[in-house]
């Protein structure tokens, strides 16, 4: 059958994030795509902490929406109630596609993530934070994860003669099944950095103010140790974004409130929904490895709609981390190479930030 004889089956991508821009692009000359997302534009936040101590980096990680369809639609909305067979968008828009992906992902407080779903408001609320964070003396990070510890080297970096103070319960950094030669040699830095470690303790609150605004911050941990600042950052607390599931999708979610998919990215007991990224049980939340379901997806999709290829299934990652501490430092873990230093994770990725690998695909021609 010819290109132009086959019927285009409609797909309908909900959430533009690192998996669902690339299935959307990826199927785009094969079927109807919808893509529909609240944001005017995909946000490369694996960048934002460099964005907070460096702004000009701003117009480099957000990336209009308009620029990665050339035959789909993008439709900036985002669904309230979606069953399996309807998508009930805010808009009062119903959609009925032959193919359904959830890739809606998870809301993470802002910096790490954008608090407003519009591009330019985002930018700005980015800008006041920086000045709020470039006026402070003392910053204190509560959370210890790849988070924390990479905002904390990214403030370091940018601003050595500010105290940061990274405080988690946790008796060391960097949960996850990494090994402690990679937290050993993250933490030398940091203590080469002057990064003050606070961890093995619970706060015994949370700072009255709220995150990333100038205010005395003064709170302690349970053993009893006072912490002071003038700025505090939120650097824990991901939650997936699934509250829009209806009937049996709702009941695909495990205890953790993630979707249960099988081996092909199927949301368990469905035939032709999907879902993949940080909402998705597939694999550990990384932007790498939502854009790997992505791809993976979108051509065991096109082998469908075709006719052509097989399908392939898609395997739990092994442990795998980057952890920059600012442009020139940091440590990571990769397959078969074990633990790697500064030099090579400041060439991997924290010289450039992935910002061409992430937004090279919004390359609509015309849609600039």
């Amino acid at each position: 059958m010819s290109e132009s004889a086959r019927v285009r089956p409609s797909v309908v991508v909900l959430g533009g994030g690192y998996g669902g821009s690339k299935v959307a692009r990826l199927l785009d000359d094969v079927a109807d795509v919808t893509l529909v997302d609240p944001s005017d534009a995909f946000m490369h936040n694996v960048a934002a902490w460099r964005a907070l101590v460096e702004p000009e980096w701003l117009d480099r990680i957000f990336v209009p929406y308009r620029r990665l369809l050339t035959h789909g639609r993008f439709l900036r909305d985002h669904a309230v109630a979606v069953d399996g067979t309807q998508v009930t968008l805010a808009s009062g828009t119903t959609l009925r596609p032959d193919y359904l992906v959830l890739a809606t992902g998870s809301a993470y407080p802002f910096p790490a993530k954008a608090g407003q779903p519009d591009a330019e408001l985002a930018k700005a609320e980015a800008r006041a934070a920086h000045e709020v964070l470039a006026g402070a003396e003392r910053v204190l990070l509560v959370g210890a994860g790849p988070v924390g510890l990479e905002l904390a080297g990214e403030i370091k970096a940018a601003f050595p003669g500010k105290h940061v103070t990274l405080a988690d319960v946790a008796p060391d950094i960097l949960p996850g099944p990494f090994e402690q030669e990679l937290r050993d040699e993250l933490r030398r830095q940091l203590d080469e950095l002057g990064v003050e470690l606070k961890l093995g303790s619970p706060l015994r609150e949370l700072p009255a103010a709220p995150p990333a605004t100038a205010a005395p911050i003064a709170i302690a941990t349970d053993a009893g140790e006072k912490l002071t600042a003038d700025v505090w950052f939120r650097c824990f607390g991901v939650v997936p974004r699934t509250d829009y599931l209806r009937g049996a999708l709702a009941e695909s979610l495990d205890a953790q409130g993630y979707v249960q998919v099988d081996s092909g990215l199927r949301v368990l007991g469905q035939e032709r929904v999907f879902a993949i990224g940080d909402i998705s049980d597939a694999d550990r939340n990384m932007a790498g490895f939502a854009g790997q379901q992505g791809e993976l997806l979108a051509a065991n999709l096109r082998a469908q709609i075709t006719g052509e290829g097989e399908t392939v299934a898609y395997e739990r990652r092994p442990a795998l981390i980057l952890v920059p501490l600012g442009p020139e430092g940091g440590a990571g873990q990769l397959p078969g190479q074990g633990v790697i230093g500064p030099d090579a994770t400041a060439e991997i990725k924290g010289r450039a930030m992935l910002v061409e690998h992430s937004t090279g695909h919004f390359d609509a021609p015309g849609q600039a």
